[in-house]
Formats: C-alpha cells, structure tokens, sequence
C-alpha cells in the first residue's frame, strides 16, 4: 500500500512562545497533511531534552518535553492568564533553549498553583503511569534541588537510592513532585488530543524512539541493574560507532550500555514496558540504530574517540520475540543504517520490519551503495535524508562533481529544481511509505539543518515561521502524491 508523509518535529513548528507545541499550529499542519494528501506525520522523540538539546539525550525514556505545552490551551482552561504568557519575545525562526529553561517552568507552575491535583483524571494518570512516573517525578524534582546536576554528583545515600534517602526526598520535595506529575499530565492530555484529531483526518504519527537512554536519566538512576555499571554507579562501556570514510575518529555517543543478560532474565521487561508506552503514544515507532540489537559497539568509559571499542554481541531477535508475545505485531520501522551484517539483514527479516533507504546515500563514489532506488524492495521507508543529514538544498551544493553529474543523470533531471527532482524519484520509488523532510519541501539550506552529528550548539533550533505553509507548497506536494500513487486512502 503506497503511502507518503511529512518529518517535522514538534519543535519545528510555529509558535509565539520559543518552541512549537501541541497547539494550534499542530492542529493547522495536521489539517496541511490532510489536505495534501499525506498519510504520515514523522517525529523526533518527545522526550524531556537535556543539556546539548537533544531529543536522542533525555531525561527520560517515557516522559514529554514540557516545553510542548501549550500555553494558550492553559490560557483556555482557566489555568493561566493572557498576560502572563505574553511578557517575552521568542525568535520566530530557531528555537531558544536558555530561555525556555529559564522562564518556561516559572509560567507553568503558575498554571499548576491553579490546578486541583485532586481531580480525578490527575490521580487516574498518576496511577496508571506509577512504573515510570514515579521515579522520573522524584529524579526531576532531585535535579532541580540539586541545581540542575547530574545524579552522578549527587550524595551517595540518594544517588545509590537508599531506602531512607527516598523515603526522605519524596516527603521534602513532595510539592516538586506534584508539579513533575502535574506537567507530564498535561502535556500527554494535549498530545493525545492532537493524535486524537489526526487520526481521525486520517494521519498517523510515526514517533521516533532511540535504542539507548542517557546516563543522566531517571531510566539509568531508577533501573541500574539493567545497566552496565560498576559499584559506584559509573559506566564500564558507553554507546558509539567506530571509525569509517567518514569520520576518522567514530562517534562518541557516550550513553550508557544495556546488560542484556539481566534484561533477559528479567523476560525484558523494561524494554517491552517502553516499547507499550511508544505504541500508545504513537501509530508507528521508528528505532534508531536498529543494527545496535544484533551488535552494538561498546567504547570504554572516559575514552575521548570511538577508536578503541569492540563489537558486542546484543539480544537480536530474542528480545523481539518477547516483545510480539507480549504485545502482538507492533508497527516498527528499523533505522538501519550503518554497518548491516548478514546477522542484522537476518534479524530484520525474522522481524519484518521495514528498513530505511536514503536517497542522499545513493550517490557516494567513495563506496558501493544499495541506496539506488532500483535496488529497493516495498518493505522499506525511503527518504530524500533525514534530521542527520544535511537538507537536500545543501547536499546538492555540497555534492562532488562526479557524484554531482551521476545523480542528476540517474533522476533525469532536466530544468527547474534539483530537489523537487529528488523528491519525485523518492516519491516514485517501489518502497510503500516515502517520507520527506519538511525542510526540503520548503527548499532551505543550511539554516535548517536539524542537527550535525557529534557537534553540539547549533542543533535542534530550526523552525517554520507561519507564512511557509503556503497554498502553494499545499497544491504541489498534493500533485506529487496524486502522481506517485501515494494519496492517503481515506481520500482517495
């Protein structure tokens, strides 16, 4: 079944207020994907970010991002006042994260001092989260006694989690906690409301969930036994890929490695706790690092570059197994990229889950790709690029000219725009689903780039301003799908 979508993450959005959200301006690019056609909206993941601002490094594997509330629905709900939520001037164009940390949580607890924790789908939340909720409320409200640190400076009798030490903490810094609870309430009330009004114009939301969990997580201070720590709670090995053509060092991801011995024996408990939770939030879930099941590479702890890992074993399709007994079928997309072993391409087809293709992959002289749309199969998901990737605008620029004049020969370009030409051949493609970034849609350079791997400081900033959703752009990408097969069936 051909079908096609959009990769804009929530943060991209438009908004007043520094951020998108799961306000108006979702529900407006909702309506944009329904009248274009579209069957798929593609996020990143909507985790709690942490310092470096991103949503691959969070504090949690099943919060959300509080900065996506939004804050003219609690203007609506009597929750806060018109003035209160217009005192600052936000950047139309990048997300500003300093001040978001800085003002944004004063405004919500003012709306939170308002609320009636006593409300009876409050407590139904609370209650039905307690697994993850209770742990990530009292790990934030920590963070924030402890000035924002990580838990691994925190004392011993709590960072260790002594009986005591928590029964103390969660008495103390009960209010703190209220608050955590009180946020994570509405912002998963708002995102169910949004997921809400597009399924029902027929858009489902691929969400996007990474393989590994930050060191400084409530996962990793709630659950070390599942992790490869020492005694002082310190990692032995953290996550990362070794060197390539492309980068001579490796990437040092630095998140902490599973022990999945123990999470066997444990019948993967957590893992299939976490992939419930992303199926609930989500109609499909893309995961990231896919190969990282099969083999995973472990860096020793304190190592500057990747060079010195070594390969490790992972679960492969054990802990998938377990996951379909428990759950049934689950909606998976496999991001597997990188090194793809006969054992993965084995792992992904007991599975069947789709892969990933990327068109920006295809045209490299420095190696043998299968990225070439003729090699395609239809279980796959085909991409011009990804959040990873530079936007196509830029690729092009960027591109030698031996690859240059390879690709455009290969998509039979002719005039008019070498990304729309991308665009098409991606769309016309065997693969069943085709998902474009909304930012090569838009033509933008490298301005909106969504991140550069292993940089930090200019990443995750991007957004749309208001007037980009044009009829237009509407028209056109509605054309393409028309065109390719791919227009979403509840309207064709």
């Amino acid at each position: 079944m051909r079908r096609s979508g959009i990769l804009l993450h929530v943060s991209s959005l438009p908004s007043n207020y520094g951020i998108g959200t799961f306000g108006k301006a979702a529900y407006d690019f909702v309506d944009f994907l329904s009248k274009s056609k579209q069957t798929y909206w593609q996020i990143l993941p909507l985790g709690p970010t942490s310092y470096g601002d991103s949503p691959y490094q969070t504090f949690s594997a099943f919060a959300n991002n509080p900065y996506f509330i939004d804050l003219d629905i609690l203007v609506e709900q009597g929750l806060l006042k018109q003035e209160e939520i217009t005192a600052t001037f936000y950047s139309p164009q990048y997300v500003e994260y300093k001040e978001l940390y800085e003002e944004r949580f004063i405004v919500l607890k003012k709306a939170f001092h308002r609320f009636n924790t006593n409300d009876y789908a409050f407590q139904q939340f609370v209650f039905h989260h307690r697994k993850w909720l209770s742990d990530f409320a009292l790990f934030m409200a920590l963070k924030v006694h402890h000035g924002g640190q990580s838990w691994l400076s925190w004392n011993d009798d709590i960072r260790l989690r002594k009986p005591e030490a928590l029964a103390y903490y969660r008495e103390s810094l009960h209010e703190d906690i209220l608050f955590q609870e009180f946020m994570q309430f509405i912002s998963y009330q708002q995102w169910f409301n949004l997921k809400k009004y597009a399924n029902h114009l027929g858009i489902q939301i691929v969400g996007d969930m990474p393989i590994y969990v930050s060191y400084d997580s409530a996962d990793v201070w709630a659950n070390p036994q599942f992790f490869d720590l020492d005694e002082k709670a310190l990692p032995r090995e953290v996550a990362g890929v070794p060197p390539d053509n492309f980068s001579a060092d490796g990437q040092l991801w630095g998140n902490p490695l599973y022990k999945w011995d123990e999470l066997e024996r444990c019948d993967f408990e957590w893992w299939i706790e976490r992939v419930a939770s992303s199926i609930q939030l989500f109609d499909r879930v893309r995961i990231d690092h896919f190969i990282g099941f099969q083999n995973f590479y472990a860096i020793p702890y304190g190592d500057l570059t990747a060079a010195n890992g070594q390969w490790k074993k992972g679960p492969g399709y054990k802990l998938f197994a377990f996951i379909k007994r428990t759950l049934g079928d689950v909606n998976i997309i496999a991001e597997d990229l990188g090194v793809i072993t006969p054992e993965v391409r084995n792992m992904l087809k007991e599975t069947g889950f789709p892969g990933m293709k990327l068109l920006q992959f295809a045209f490299d002289s420095r190696e043998e790709s299968d990225y070439l749309p003729h090699h395609y199969e239809k279980n796959v998901v085909a991409y011009t690029g990804t959040h990873d990737n530079e936007t196509t605008e830029t690729w092009f620029k960027n591109l030698p000219k031996q690859d240059l004049d390879y690709c455009l020969e290969y998509i039979n370009h002719g005039h008019g725009s070498k990304v729309d030409s991308l665009i098409k051949v991606t769309l016309a493609c065997v693969a069943d689903t085709a998902i474009i970034p909304m930012q090569d849609y838009l033509h933008l350079g490298k301005e909106a780039r969504m991140n550069i791997p292993s940089t930090t400081g200019n990443n995750w900033k991007w957004r749309m301003v208001n007037n980009e959703l044009s009829d237009s752009l509407l028209e056109k990408i509605k054309a393409y799908t028309l065109l390719y097969g791919r227009a979403n069936l509840k309207d064709r």
